[in-house]
């Protein structure tokens, strides 16, 4: 075993610090701090962990605590996002019940009043893809790092075969096709959006309108006229746990395989997923599974960047703008820690989320987020942010109508990556 995967000795991004330089005290504030931003964006429909990450990696270098710290509140927040996020999704998401047929499998289960049930198996999900990732890495990153300069030499191929195997899992030809006219569509939009660098009050960043629009927004502008959350109950998980090992297991493999890749989304990886999953498993296994890919692709997202110094998602990314990652033992204490407290925060808030929204009017609450989404878009990419999220939520309201997955709003970055 390569050393380096471990200490961060010889990686392309140098570590701040060693543990015994970063004092308990810093280090427990910072992942409290990271604990909370990660609640408050898993918790708030279209605000992402990449948000508050680039506003700590614009104020780390006047930050009294080690970057180092700094850095620990950025990884943090992304990994209680990661088991957050599911929250809105559920319970903002939700059809109307004439289009239950048509709902993810987690809206399904909240229609059916099993909203609580479902965000147990998501904090399930979470929860042992994170420790299964944890335990994956070191020999999966060493296998990545030797198979690197080929997967990047041949990328374009790569991210062909991704939409390839992506469009095989679909059940006939017309989703088929209506799922590339909806990846030219987004391809198209992120070629010209992503270059642009525009001024905006706070740190830049164009993914933030192209996201909220892409699948934000045309979620929101669908519940307005749905029947919002009705009673739930129960909570008892009415799966067996063989069931939750493998869809978890399963979550955990495909956010592993595409968190060395660049532009290959959790999203992605999810669909994957559910091409692996036993039948028997139903929409239960869905929700795990798809939650132990979006945990498990941060874990190996912060082996990419230290193995390989390419940062794979969004708070990396204002990771690296910070100037490297802490040693490997000090991230994972941050990262094991910052889950434990998502298993049991998606669970206790969660339950009062649901309940709160299914008091109040889904037209009223499904206004006022997308009256939020566009404040970020002006935050993030000022003006020009506006038109592009308003240009994103019409690509976004494209797969719906065409009867397709969402997912192919990923050719955003998928396109123009591949050319």
């Amino acid at each position: 075993m390569d050393p380096s995967l471990v200490t961060g000795a010889s990686a392309p991004v140098a570590p701040f610090a060693t543990p015994g330089v970063v004092t308990d005290l810093w280090l427990l504030v910072s992942v409290f701090a990271g604990v909370c931003l990660g609640t408050a964006s898993g918790l708030t429909p279209g605000l992402h962990a990449n948000n508050f990450a680039l506003l700590l990696a614009a104020v780390a270098p006047s930050a009294p605590a080690p970057q180092s710290c700094v850095v620990a509140a950025m990884l943090s927040a992304g990994v209680v996002h990661t088991f957050l996020d599911v929250v809105p999704a559920l319970a903002l998401g939700v059809p109307d019940a004439a289009m239950a047929a048509s709902a993810l499998p987690g809206h399904r289960l909240v229609l059916g009043g099993r909203g609580q049930e479902a965000l147990r198996l998501s904090a399930l999900g979470s929860g042992v893809a994170l420790v299964l990732a944890a335990l994956l890495a070191v020999p999966v990153t060493e296998l990545m790092t030797a198979a690197y300069p080929t997967l990047l030499a041949h990328l374009s191929l790569v991210l062909a075969a991704v939409v390839v195997l992506t469009l095989a899992v679909e059940p006939s030809w017309w989703p088929r096709l209506a799922g590339l006219v909806v990846l030219a569509l987004s391809g198209a939009l992120g070629a010209v959006a992503l270059p642009m660098e525009p001024a905006a009050p706070l740190p830049a960043s164009v993914l933030t309108p192209l996201f909220a629009g892409l699948f934000g927004a045309p979620v929101l502008l669908d519940a307005m006229d749905g029947g919002g959350v009705p009673p739930q109950a129960d909570a008892r998980l009415l799966v067996d746990r063989r069931s939750v090992g493998v869809a978890a297991g399963t979550g955990a493999l495909a956010g592993g395989a595409v968190g060395y890749l660049p532009g290959v989304s959790s999203a992605v990886a999810a669909t994957a997923a559910l091409a692996g999953l036993p039948s028997e498993t139903g929409d239960r296994g869905y929700v795990v599974a798809t939650s132990g890919v979006n945990t498990a692709n941060g874990v190996f997202a912060l082996f990419a960047l230290v193995s390989l110094g390419s940062p794979r998602t969004g708070v990396l990314v204002a990771v690296d703008r910070v100037g490297g990652v802490p040693s490997l033992p000090v991230a994972l204490v941050a990262v094991v820690v910052a889950g434990a407290a998502g298993t049991v925060l998606v669970v206790t808030v969660g339950d009062h989320y649901l309940r709160f929204v299914g008091r109040v009017d889904s037209r009223r609450l499904s206004g006022a987020a997308l009256g939020l989404l566009v404040v970020l878009s002006l935050a993030f990419a000022g003006p020009v942010g506006v038109v592009l999220f308003a240009t994103a939520t019409l690509v976004g309201l494209v797969p719906v109508r065409l009867r397709t997955r969402r997912v192919y709003c990923m050719g955003v970055l998928l396109v123009p990556l591949a050319l």
